[in-house]
């Protein structure tokens, strides 16, 4: 599993977890994070590069998923929607 988070202090991050569901809690732990900074883009190059590391090893294995790089737009509505949604 990989994903991206807003972090308090306005820092992205960018996780990822193998084979969470055996794990004993949903919180990730510290050493999940592959990427923590300021710049969106800094974040979706890094998740992006995470992404296609793992399908590289999971072809190597056999598998033939095919899966769409995370893009600012799918980030940016949700912050968006939350941001000026709000009252």
């Amino acid at each position: 599993m990989i994903w991206i988070e807003r972090k308090q202090g306005a820092v992205w991050a960018v996780g990822r977890a193998v084979n969470p569901q055996h794990r004993s809690s949903d919180e990730p732990r510290r050493d999940d994070y592959v990427f923590e900074g300021y710049e969106l883009d800094d974040a979706l190059e890094a998740a992006n590069d995470t992404l296609e590391d793992d399908l590289g090893v999971s072809e190597r294995d056999g598998h033939t998923e095919k899966l769409k790089p995370f893009t600012r737009g799918e980030l940016l509505k949700p912050l968006e929607n939350w941001f000026f949604g709000r009252r």
